[in-house]
């Protein structure tokens, strides 16, 4: 029997995404939220269509979800490729003041066109977009100082188009998640389902529990044997290396939950999106 494809495009996010792009037309910057655990996942395909030719600050939030080693692999991957990305832990504040900064600056150069045209300044109008879920609500209230917009870890909390005056020098637009109309990429998806960035209606937790720990597996990022030997084995008790996922999951199941396998399911997810696990990506830059 073929297993179903993961797909999530609930009415609020066609509705968010055909007002966006007419928001688009007033915005002088977009802050392309993106999930540092999965960056490549998290790239909405039709974002350089719909930015064009406007400024564009890349964010890679949860910061403390992945290792310094991993991070550094990343900012010189996206540097070989012309951008700079910004590192920021929103749920905490980390690193959103540099954001806050390139947005201003991207304003600076916006006011001298109108300057030399004979037009008055205005603030710098900016768009958070991105996934549902990546940290884009956590990082406006960051960016203003203060709880303006419901933040939660869940994709779909942020379902209406808003602006938000920052300062003096920036308004923001709120905007929900966006994630096309059909995930083509099903490995993609999984990770998605993995990092808690797609409605969880949309996905099995066995199957995706199953998935991260094969994913797991495979993964050559630094430290990764250490997590493996180390980590799952002290969490659950079971060492992971003769399994395959699952396999392990029942396993687990057998060995603390009395064979319930939905709940080691959840239980591994859970652990794994609160950083319990430890800070461990599932994507590396591509060779």
């Amino acid at each position: 029997m073929t297993t179903p494809s993961i797909q999530w495009y609930p009415g609020h996010i066609a509705k968010a995404e055909k007002a966006l792009k007419e928001q688009l037309k007033r915005v002088d910057v977009v802050l392309e939220v993106r999930d540092a655990r999965i960056p490549i996942s998290t790239h909405h395909p039709r974002v350089p269509e719909w930015i064009g030719g406007k400024a564009k600050v890349l964010v890679l939030n949860r910061t403390d979800m992945i290792s310094p080693a991993v991070r550094q692999l990343w900012t010189e991957w996206f540097r070989d490729r012309g951008e700079t990305p910004y590192f920021t832990d929103a749920q905490h504040g980390k690193g959103v003041a540099a954001v806050a900064q390139a947005a201003q600056a991207a304003g600076v150069e916006m006011n001298q066109r109108r300057s030399d045209r004979g037009m008055l300044p205005r603030p710098v109008r900016a768009v958070a977009i991105g996934f549902p879920n990546v940290g884009k609500s956590a990082l406006i209230n960051r960016l203003l100082g203060k709880r303006v917009v419901e933040s939660a870890r869940r994709a779909g909390v942020t379902r209406q188009l808003r602006w938000i005056r920052i300062s003096d020098e920036i308004e923001l637009l709120d905007a929900p998640g966006v994630l096309p109309s059909k995930l083509e990429n099903q490995p993609a998806a999984l990770k998605l389902a993995i990092c808690d960035d797609i409605g969880e209606a949309s996905y099995d937790n066995q199957r995706v529990a199953s998935a991260l720990v094969d994913l797991l597996k495979t993964l050559n990022a630094p430290d990764a044997d250490l997590f493996l030997l180390k980590s799952l084995q002290s969490r659950y008790g079971v060492e992971p290396s003769s399994f395959a996922g699952d396999e392990y999951l029942q396993a687990v199941a057998d060995e603390r939950h009395k064979g319930d396998v939905e709940r080691t399911a959840r239980q591994l997810l859970n652990d794994f999106r609160t950083g319990l696990l430890g800070a461990i990506p599932l994507e590396l830059p591509p060779v």
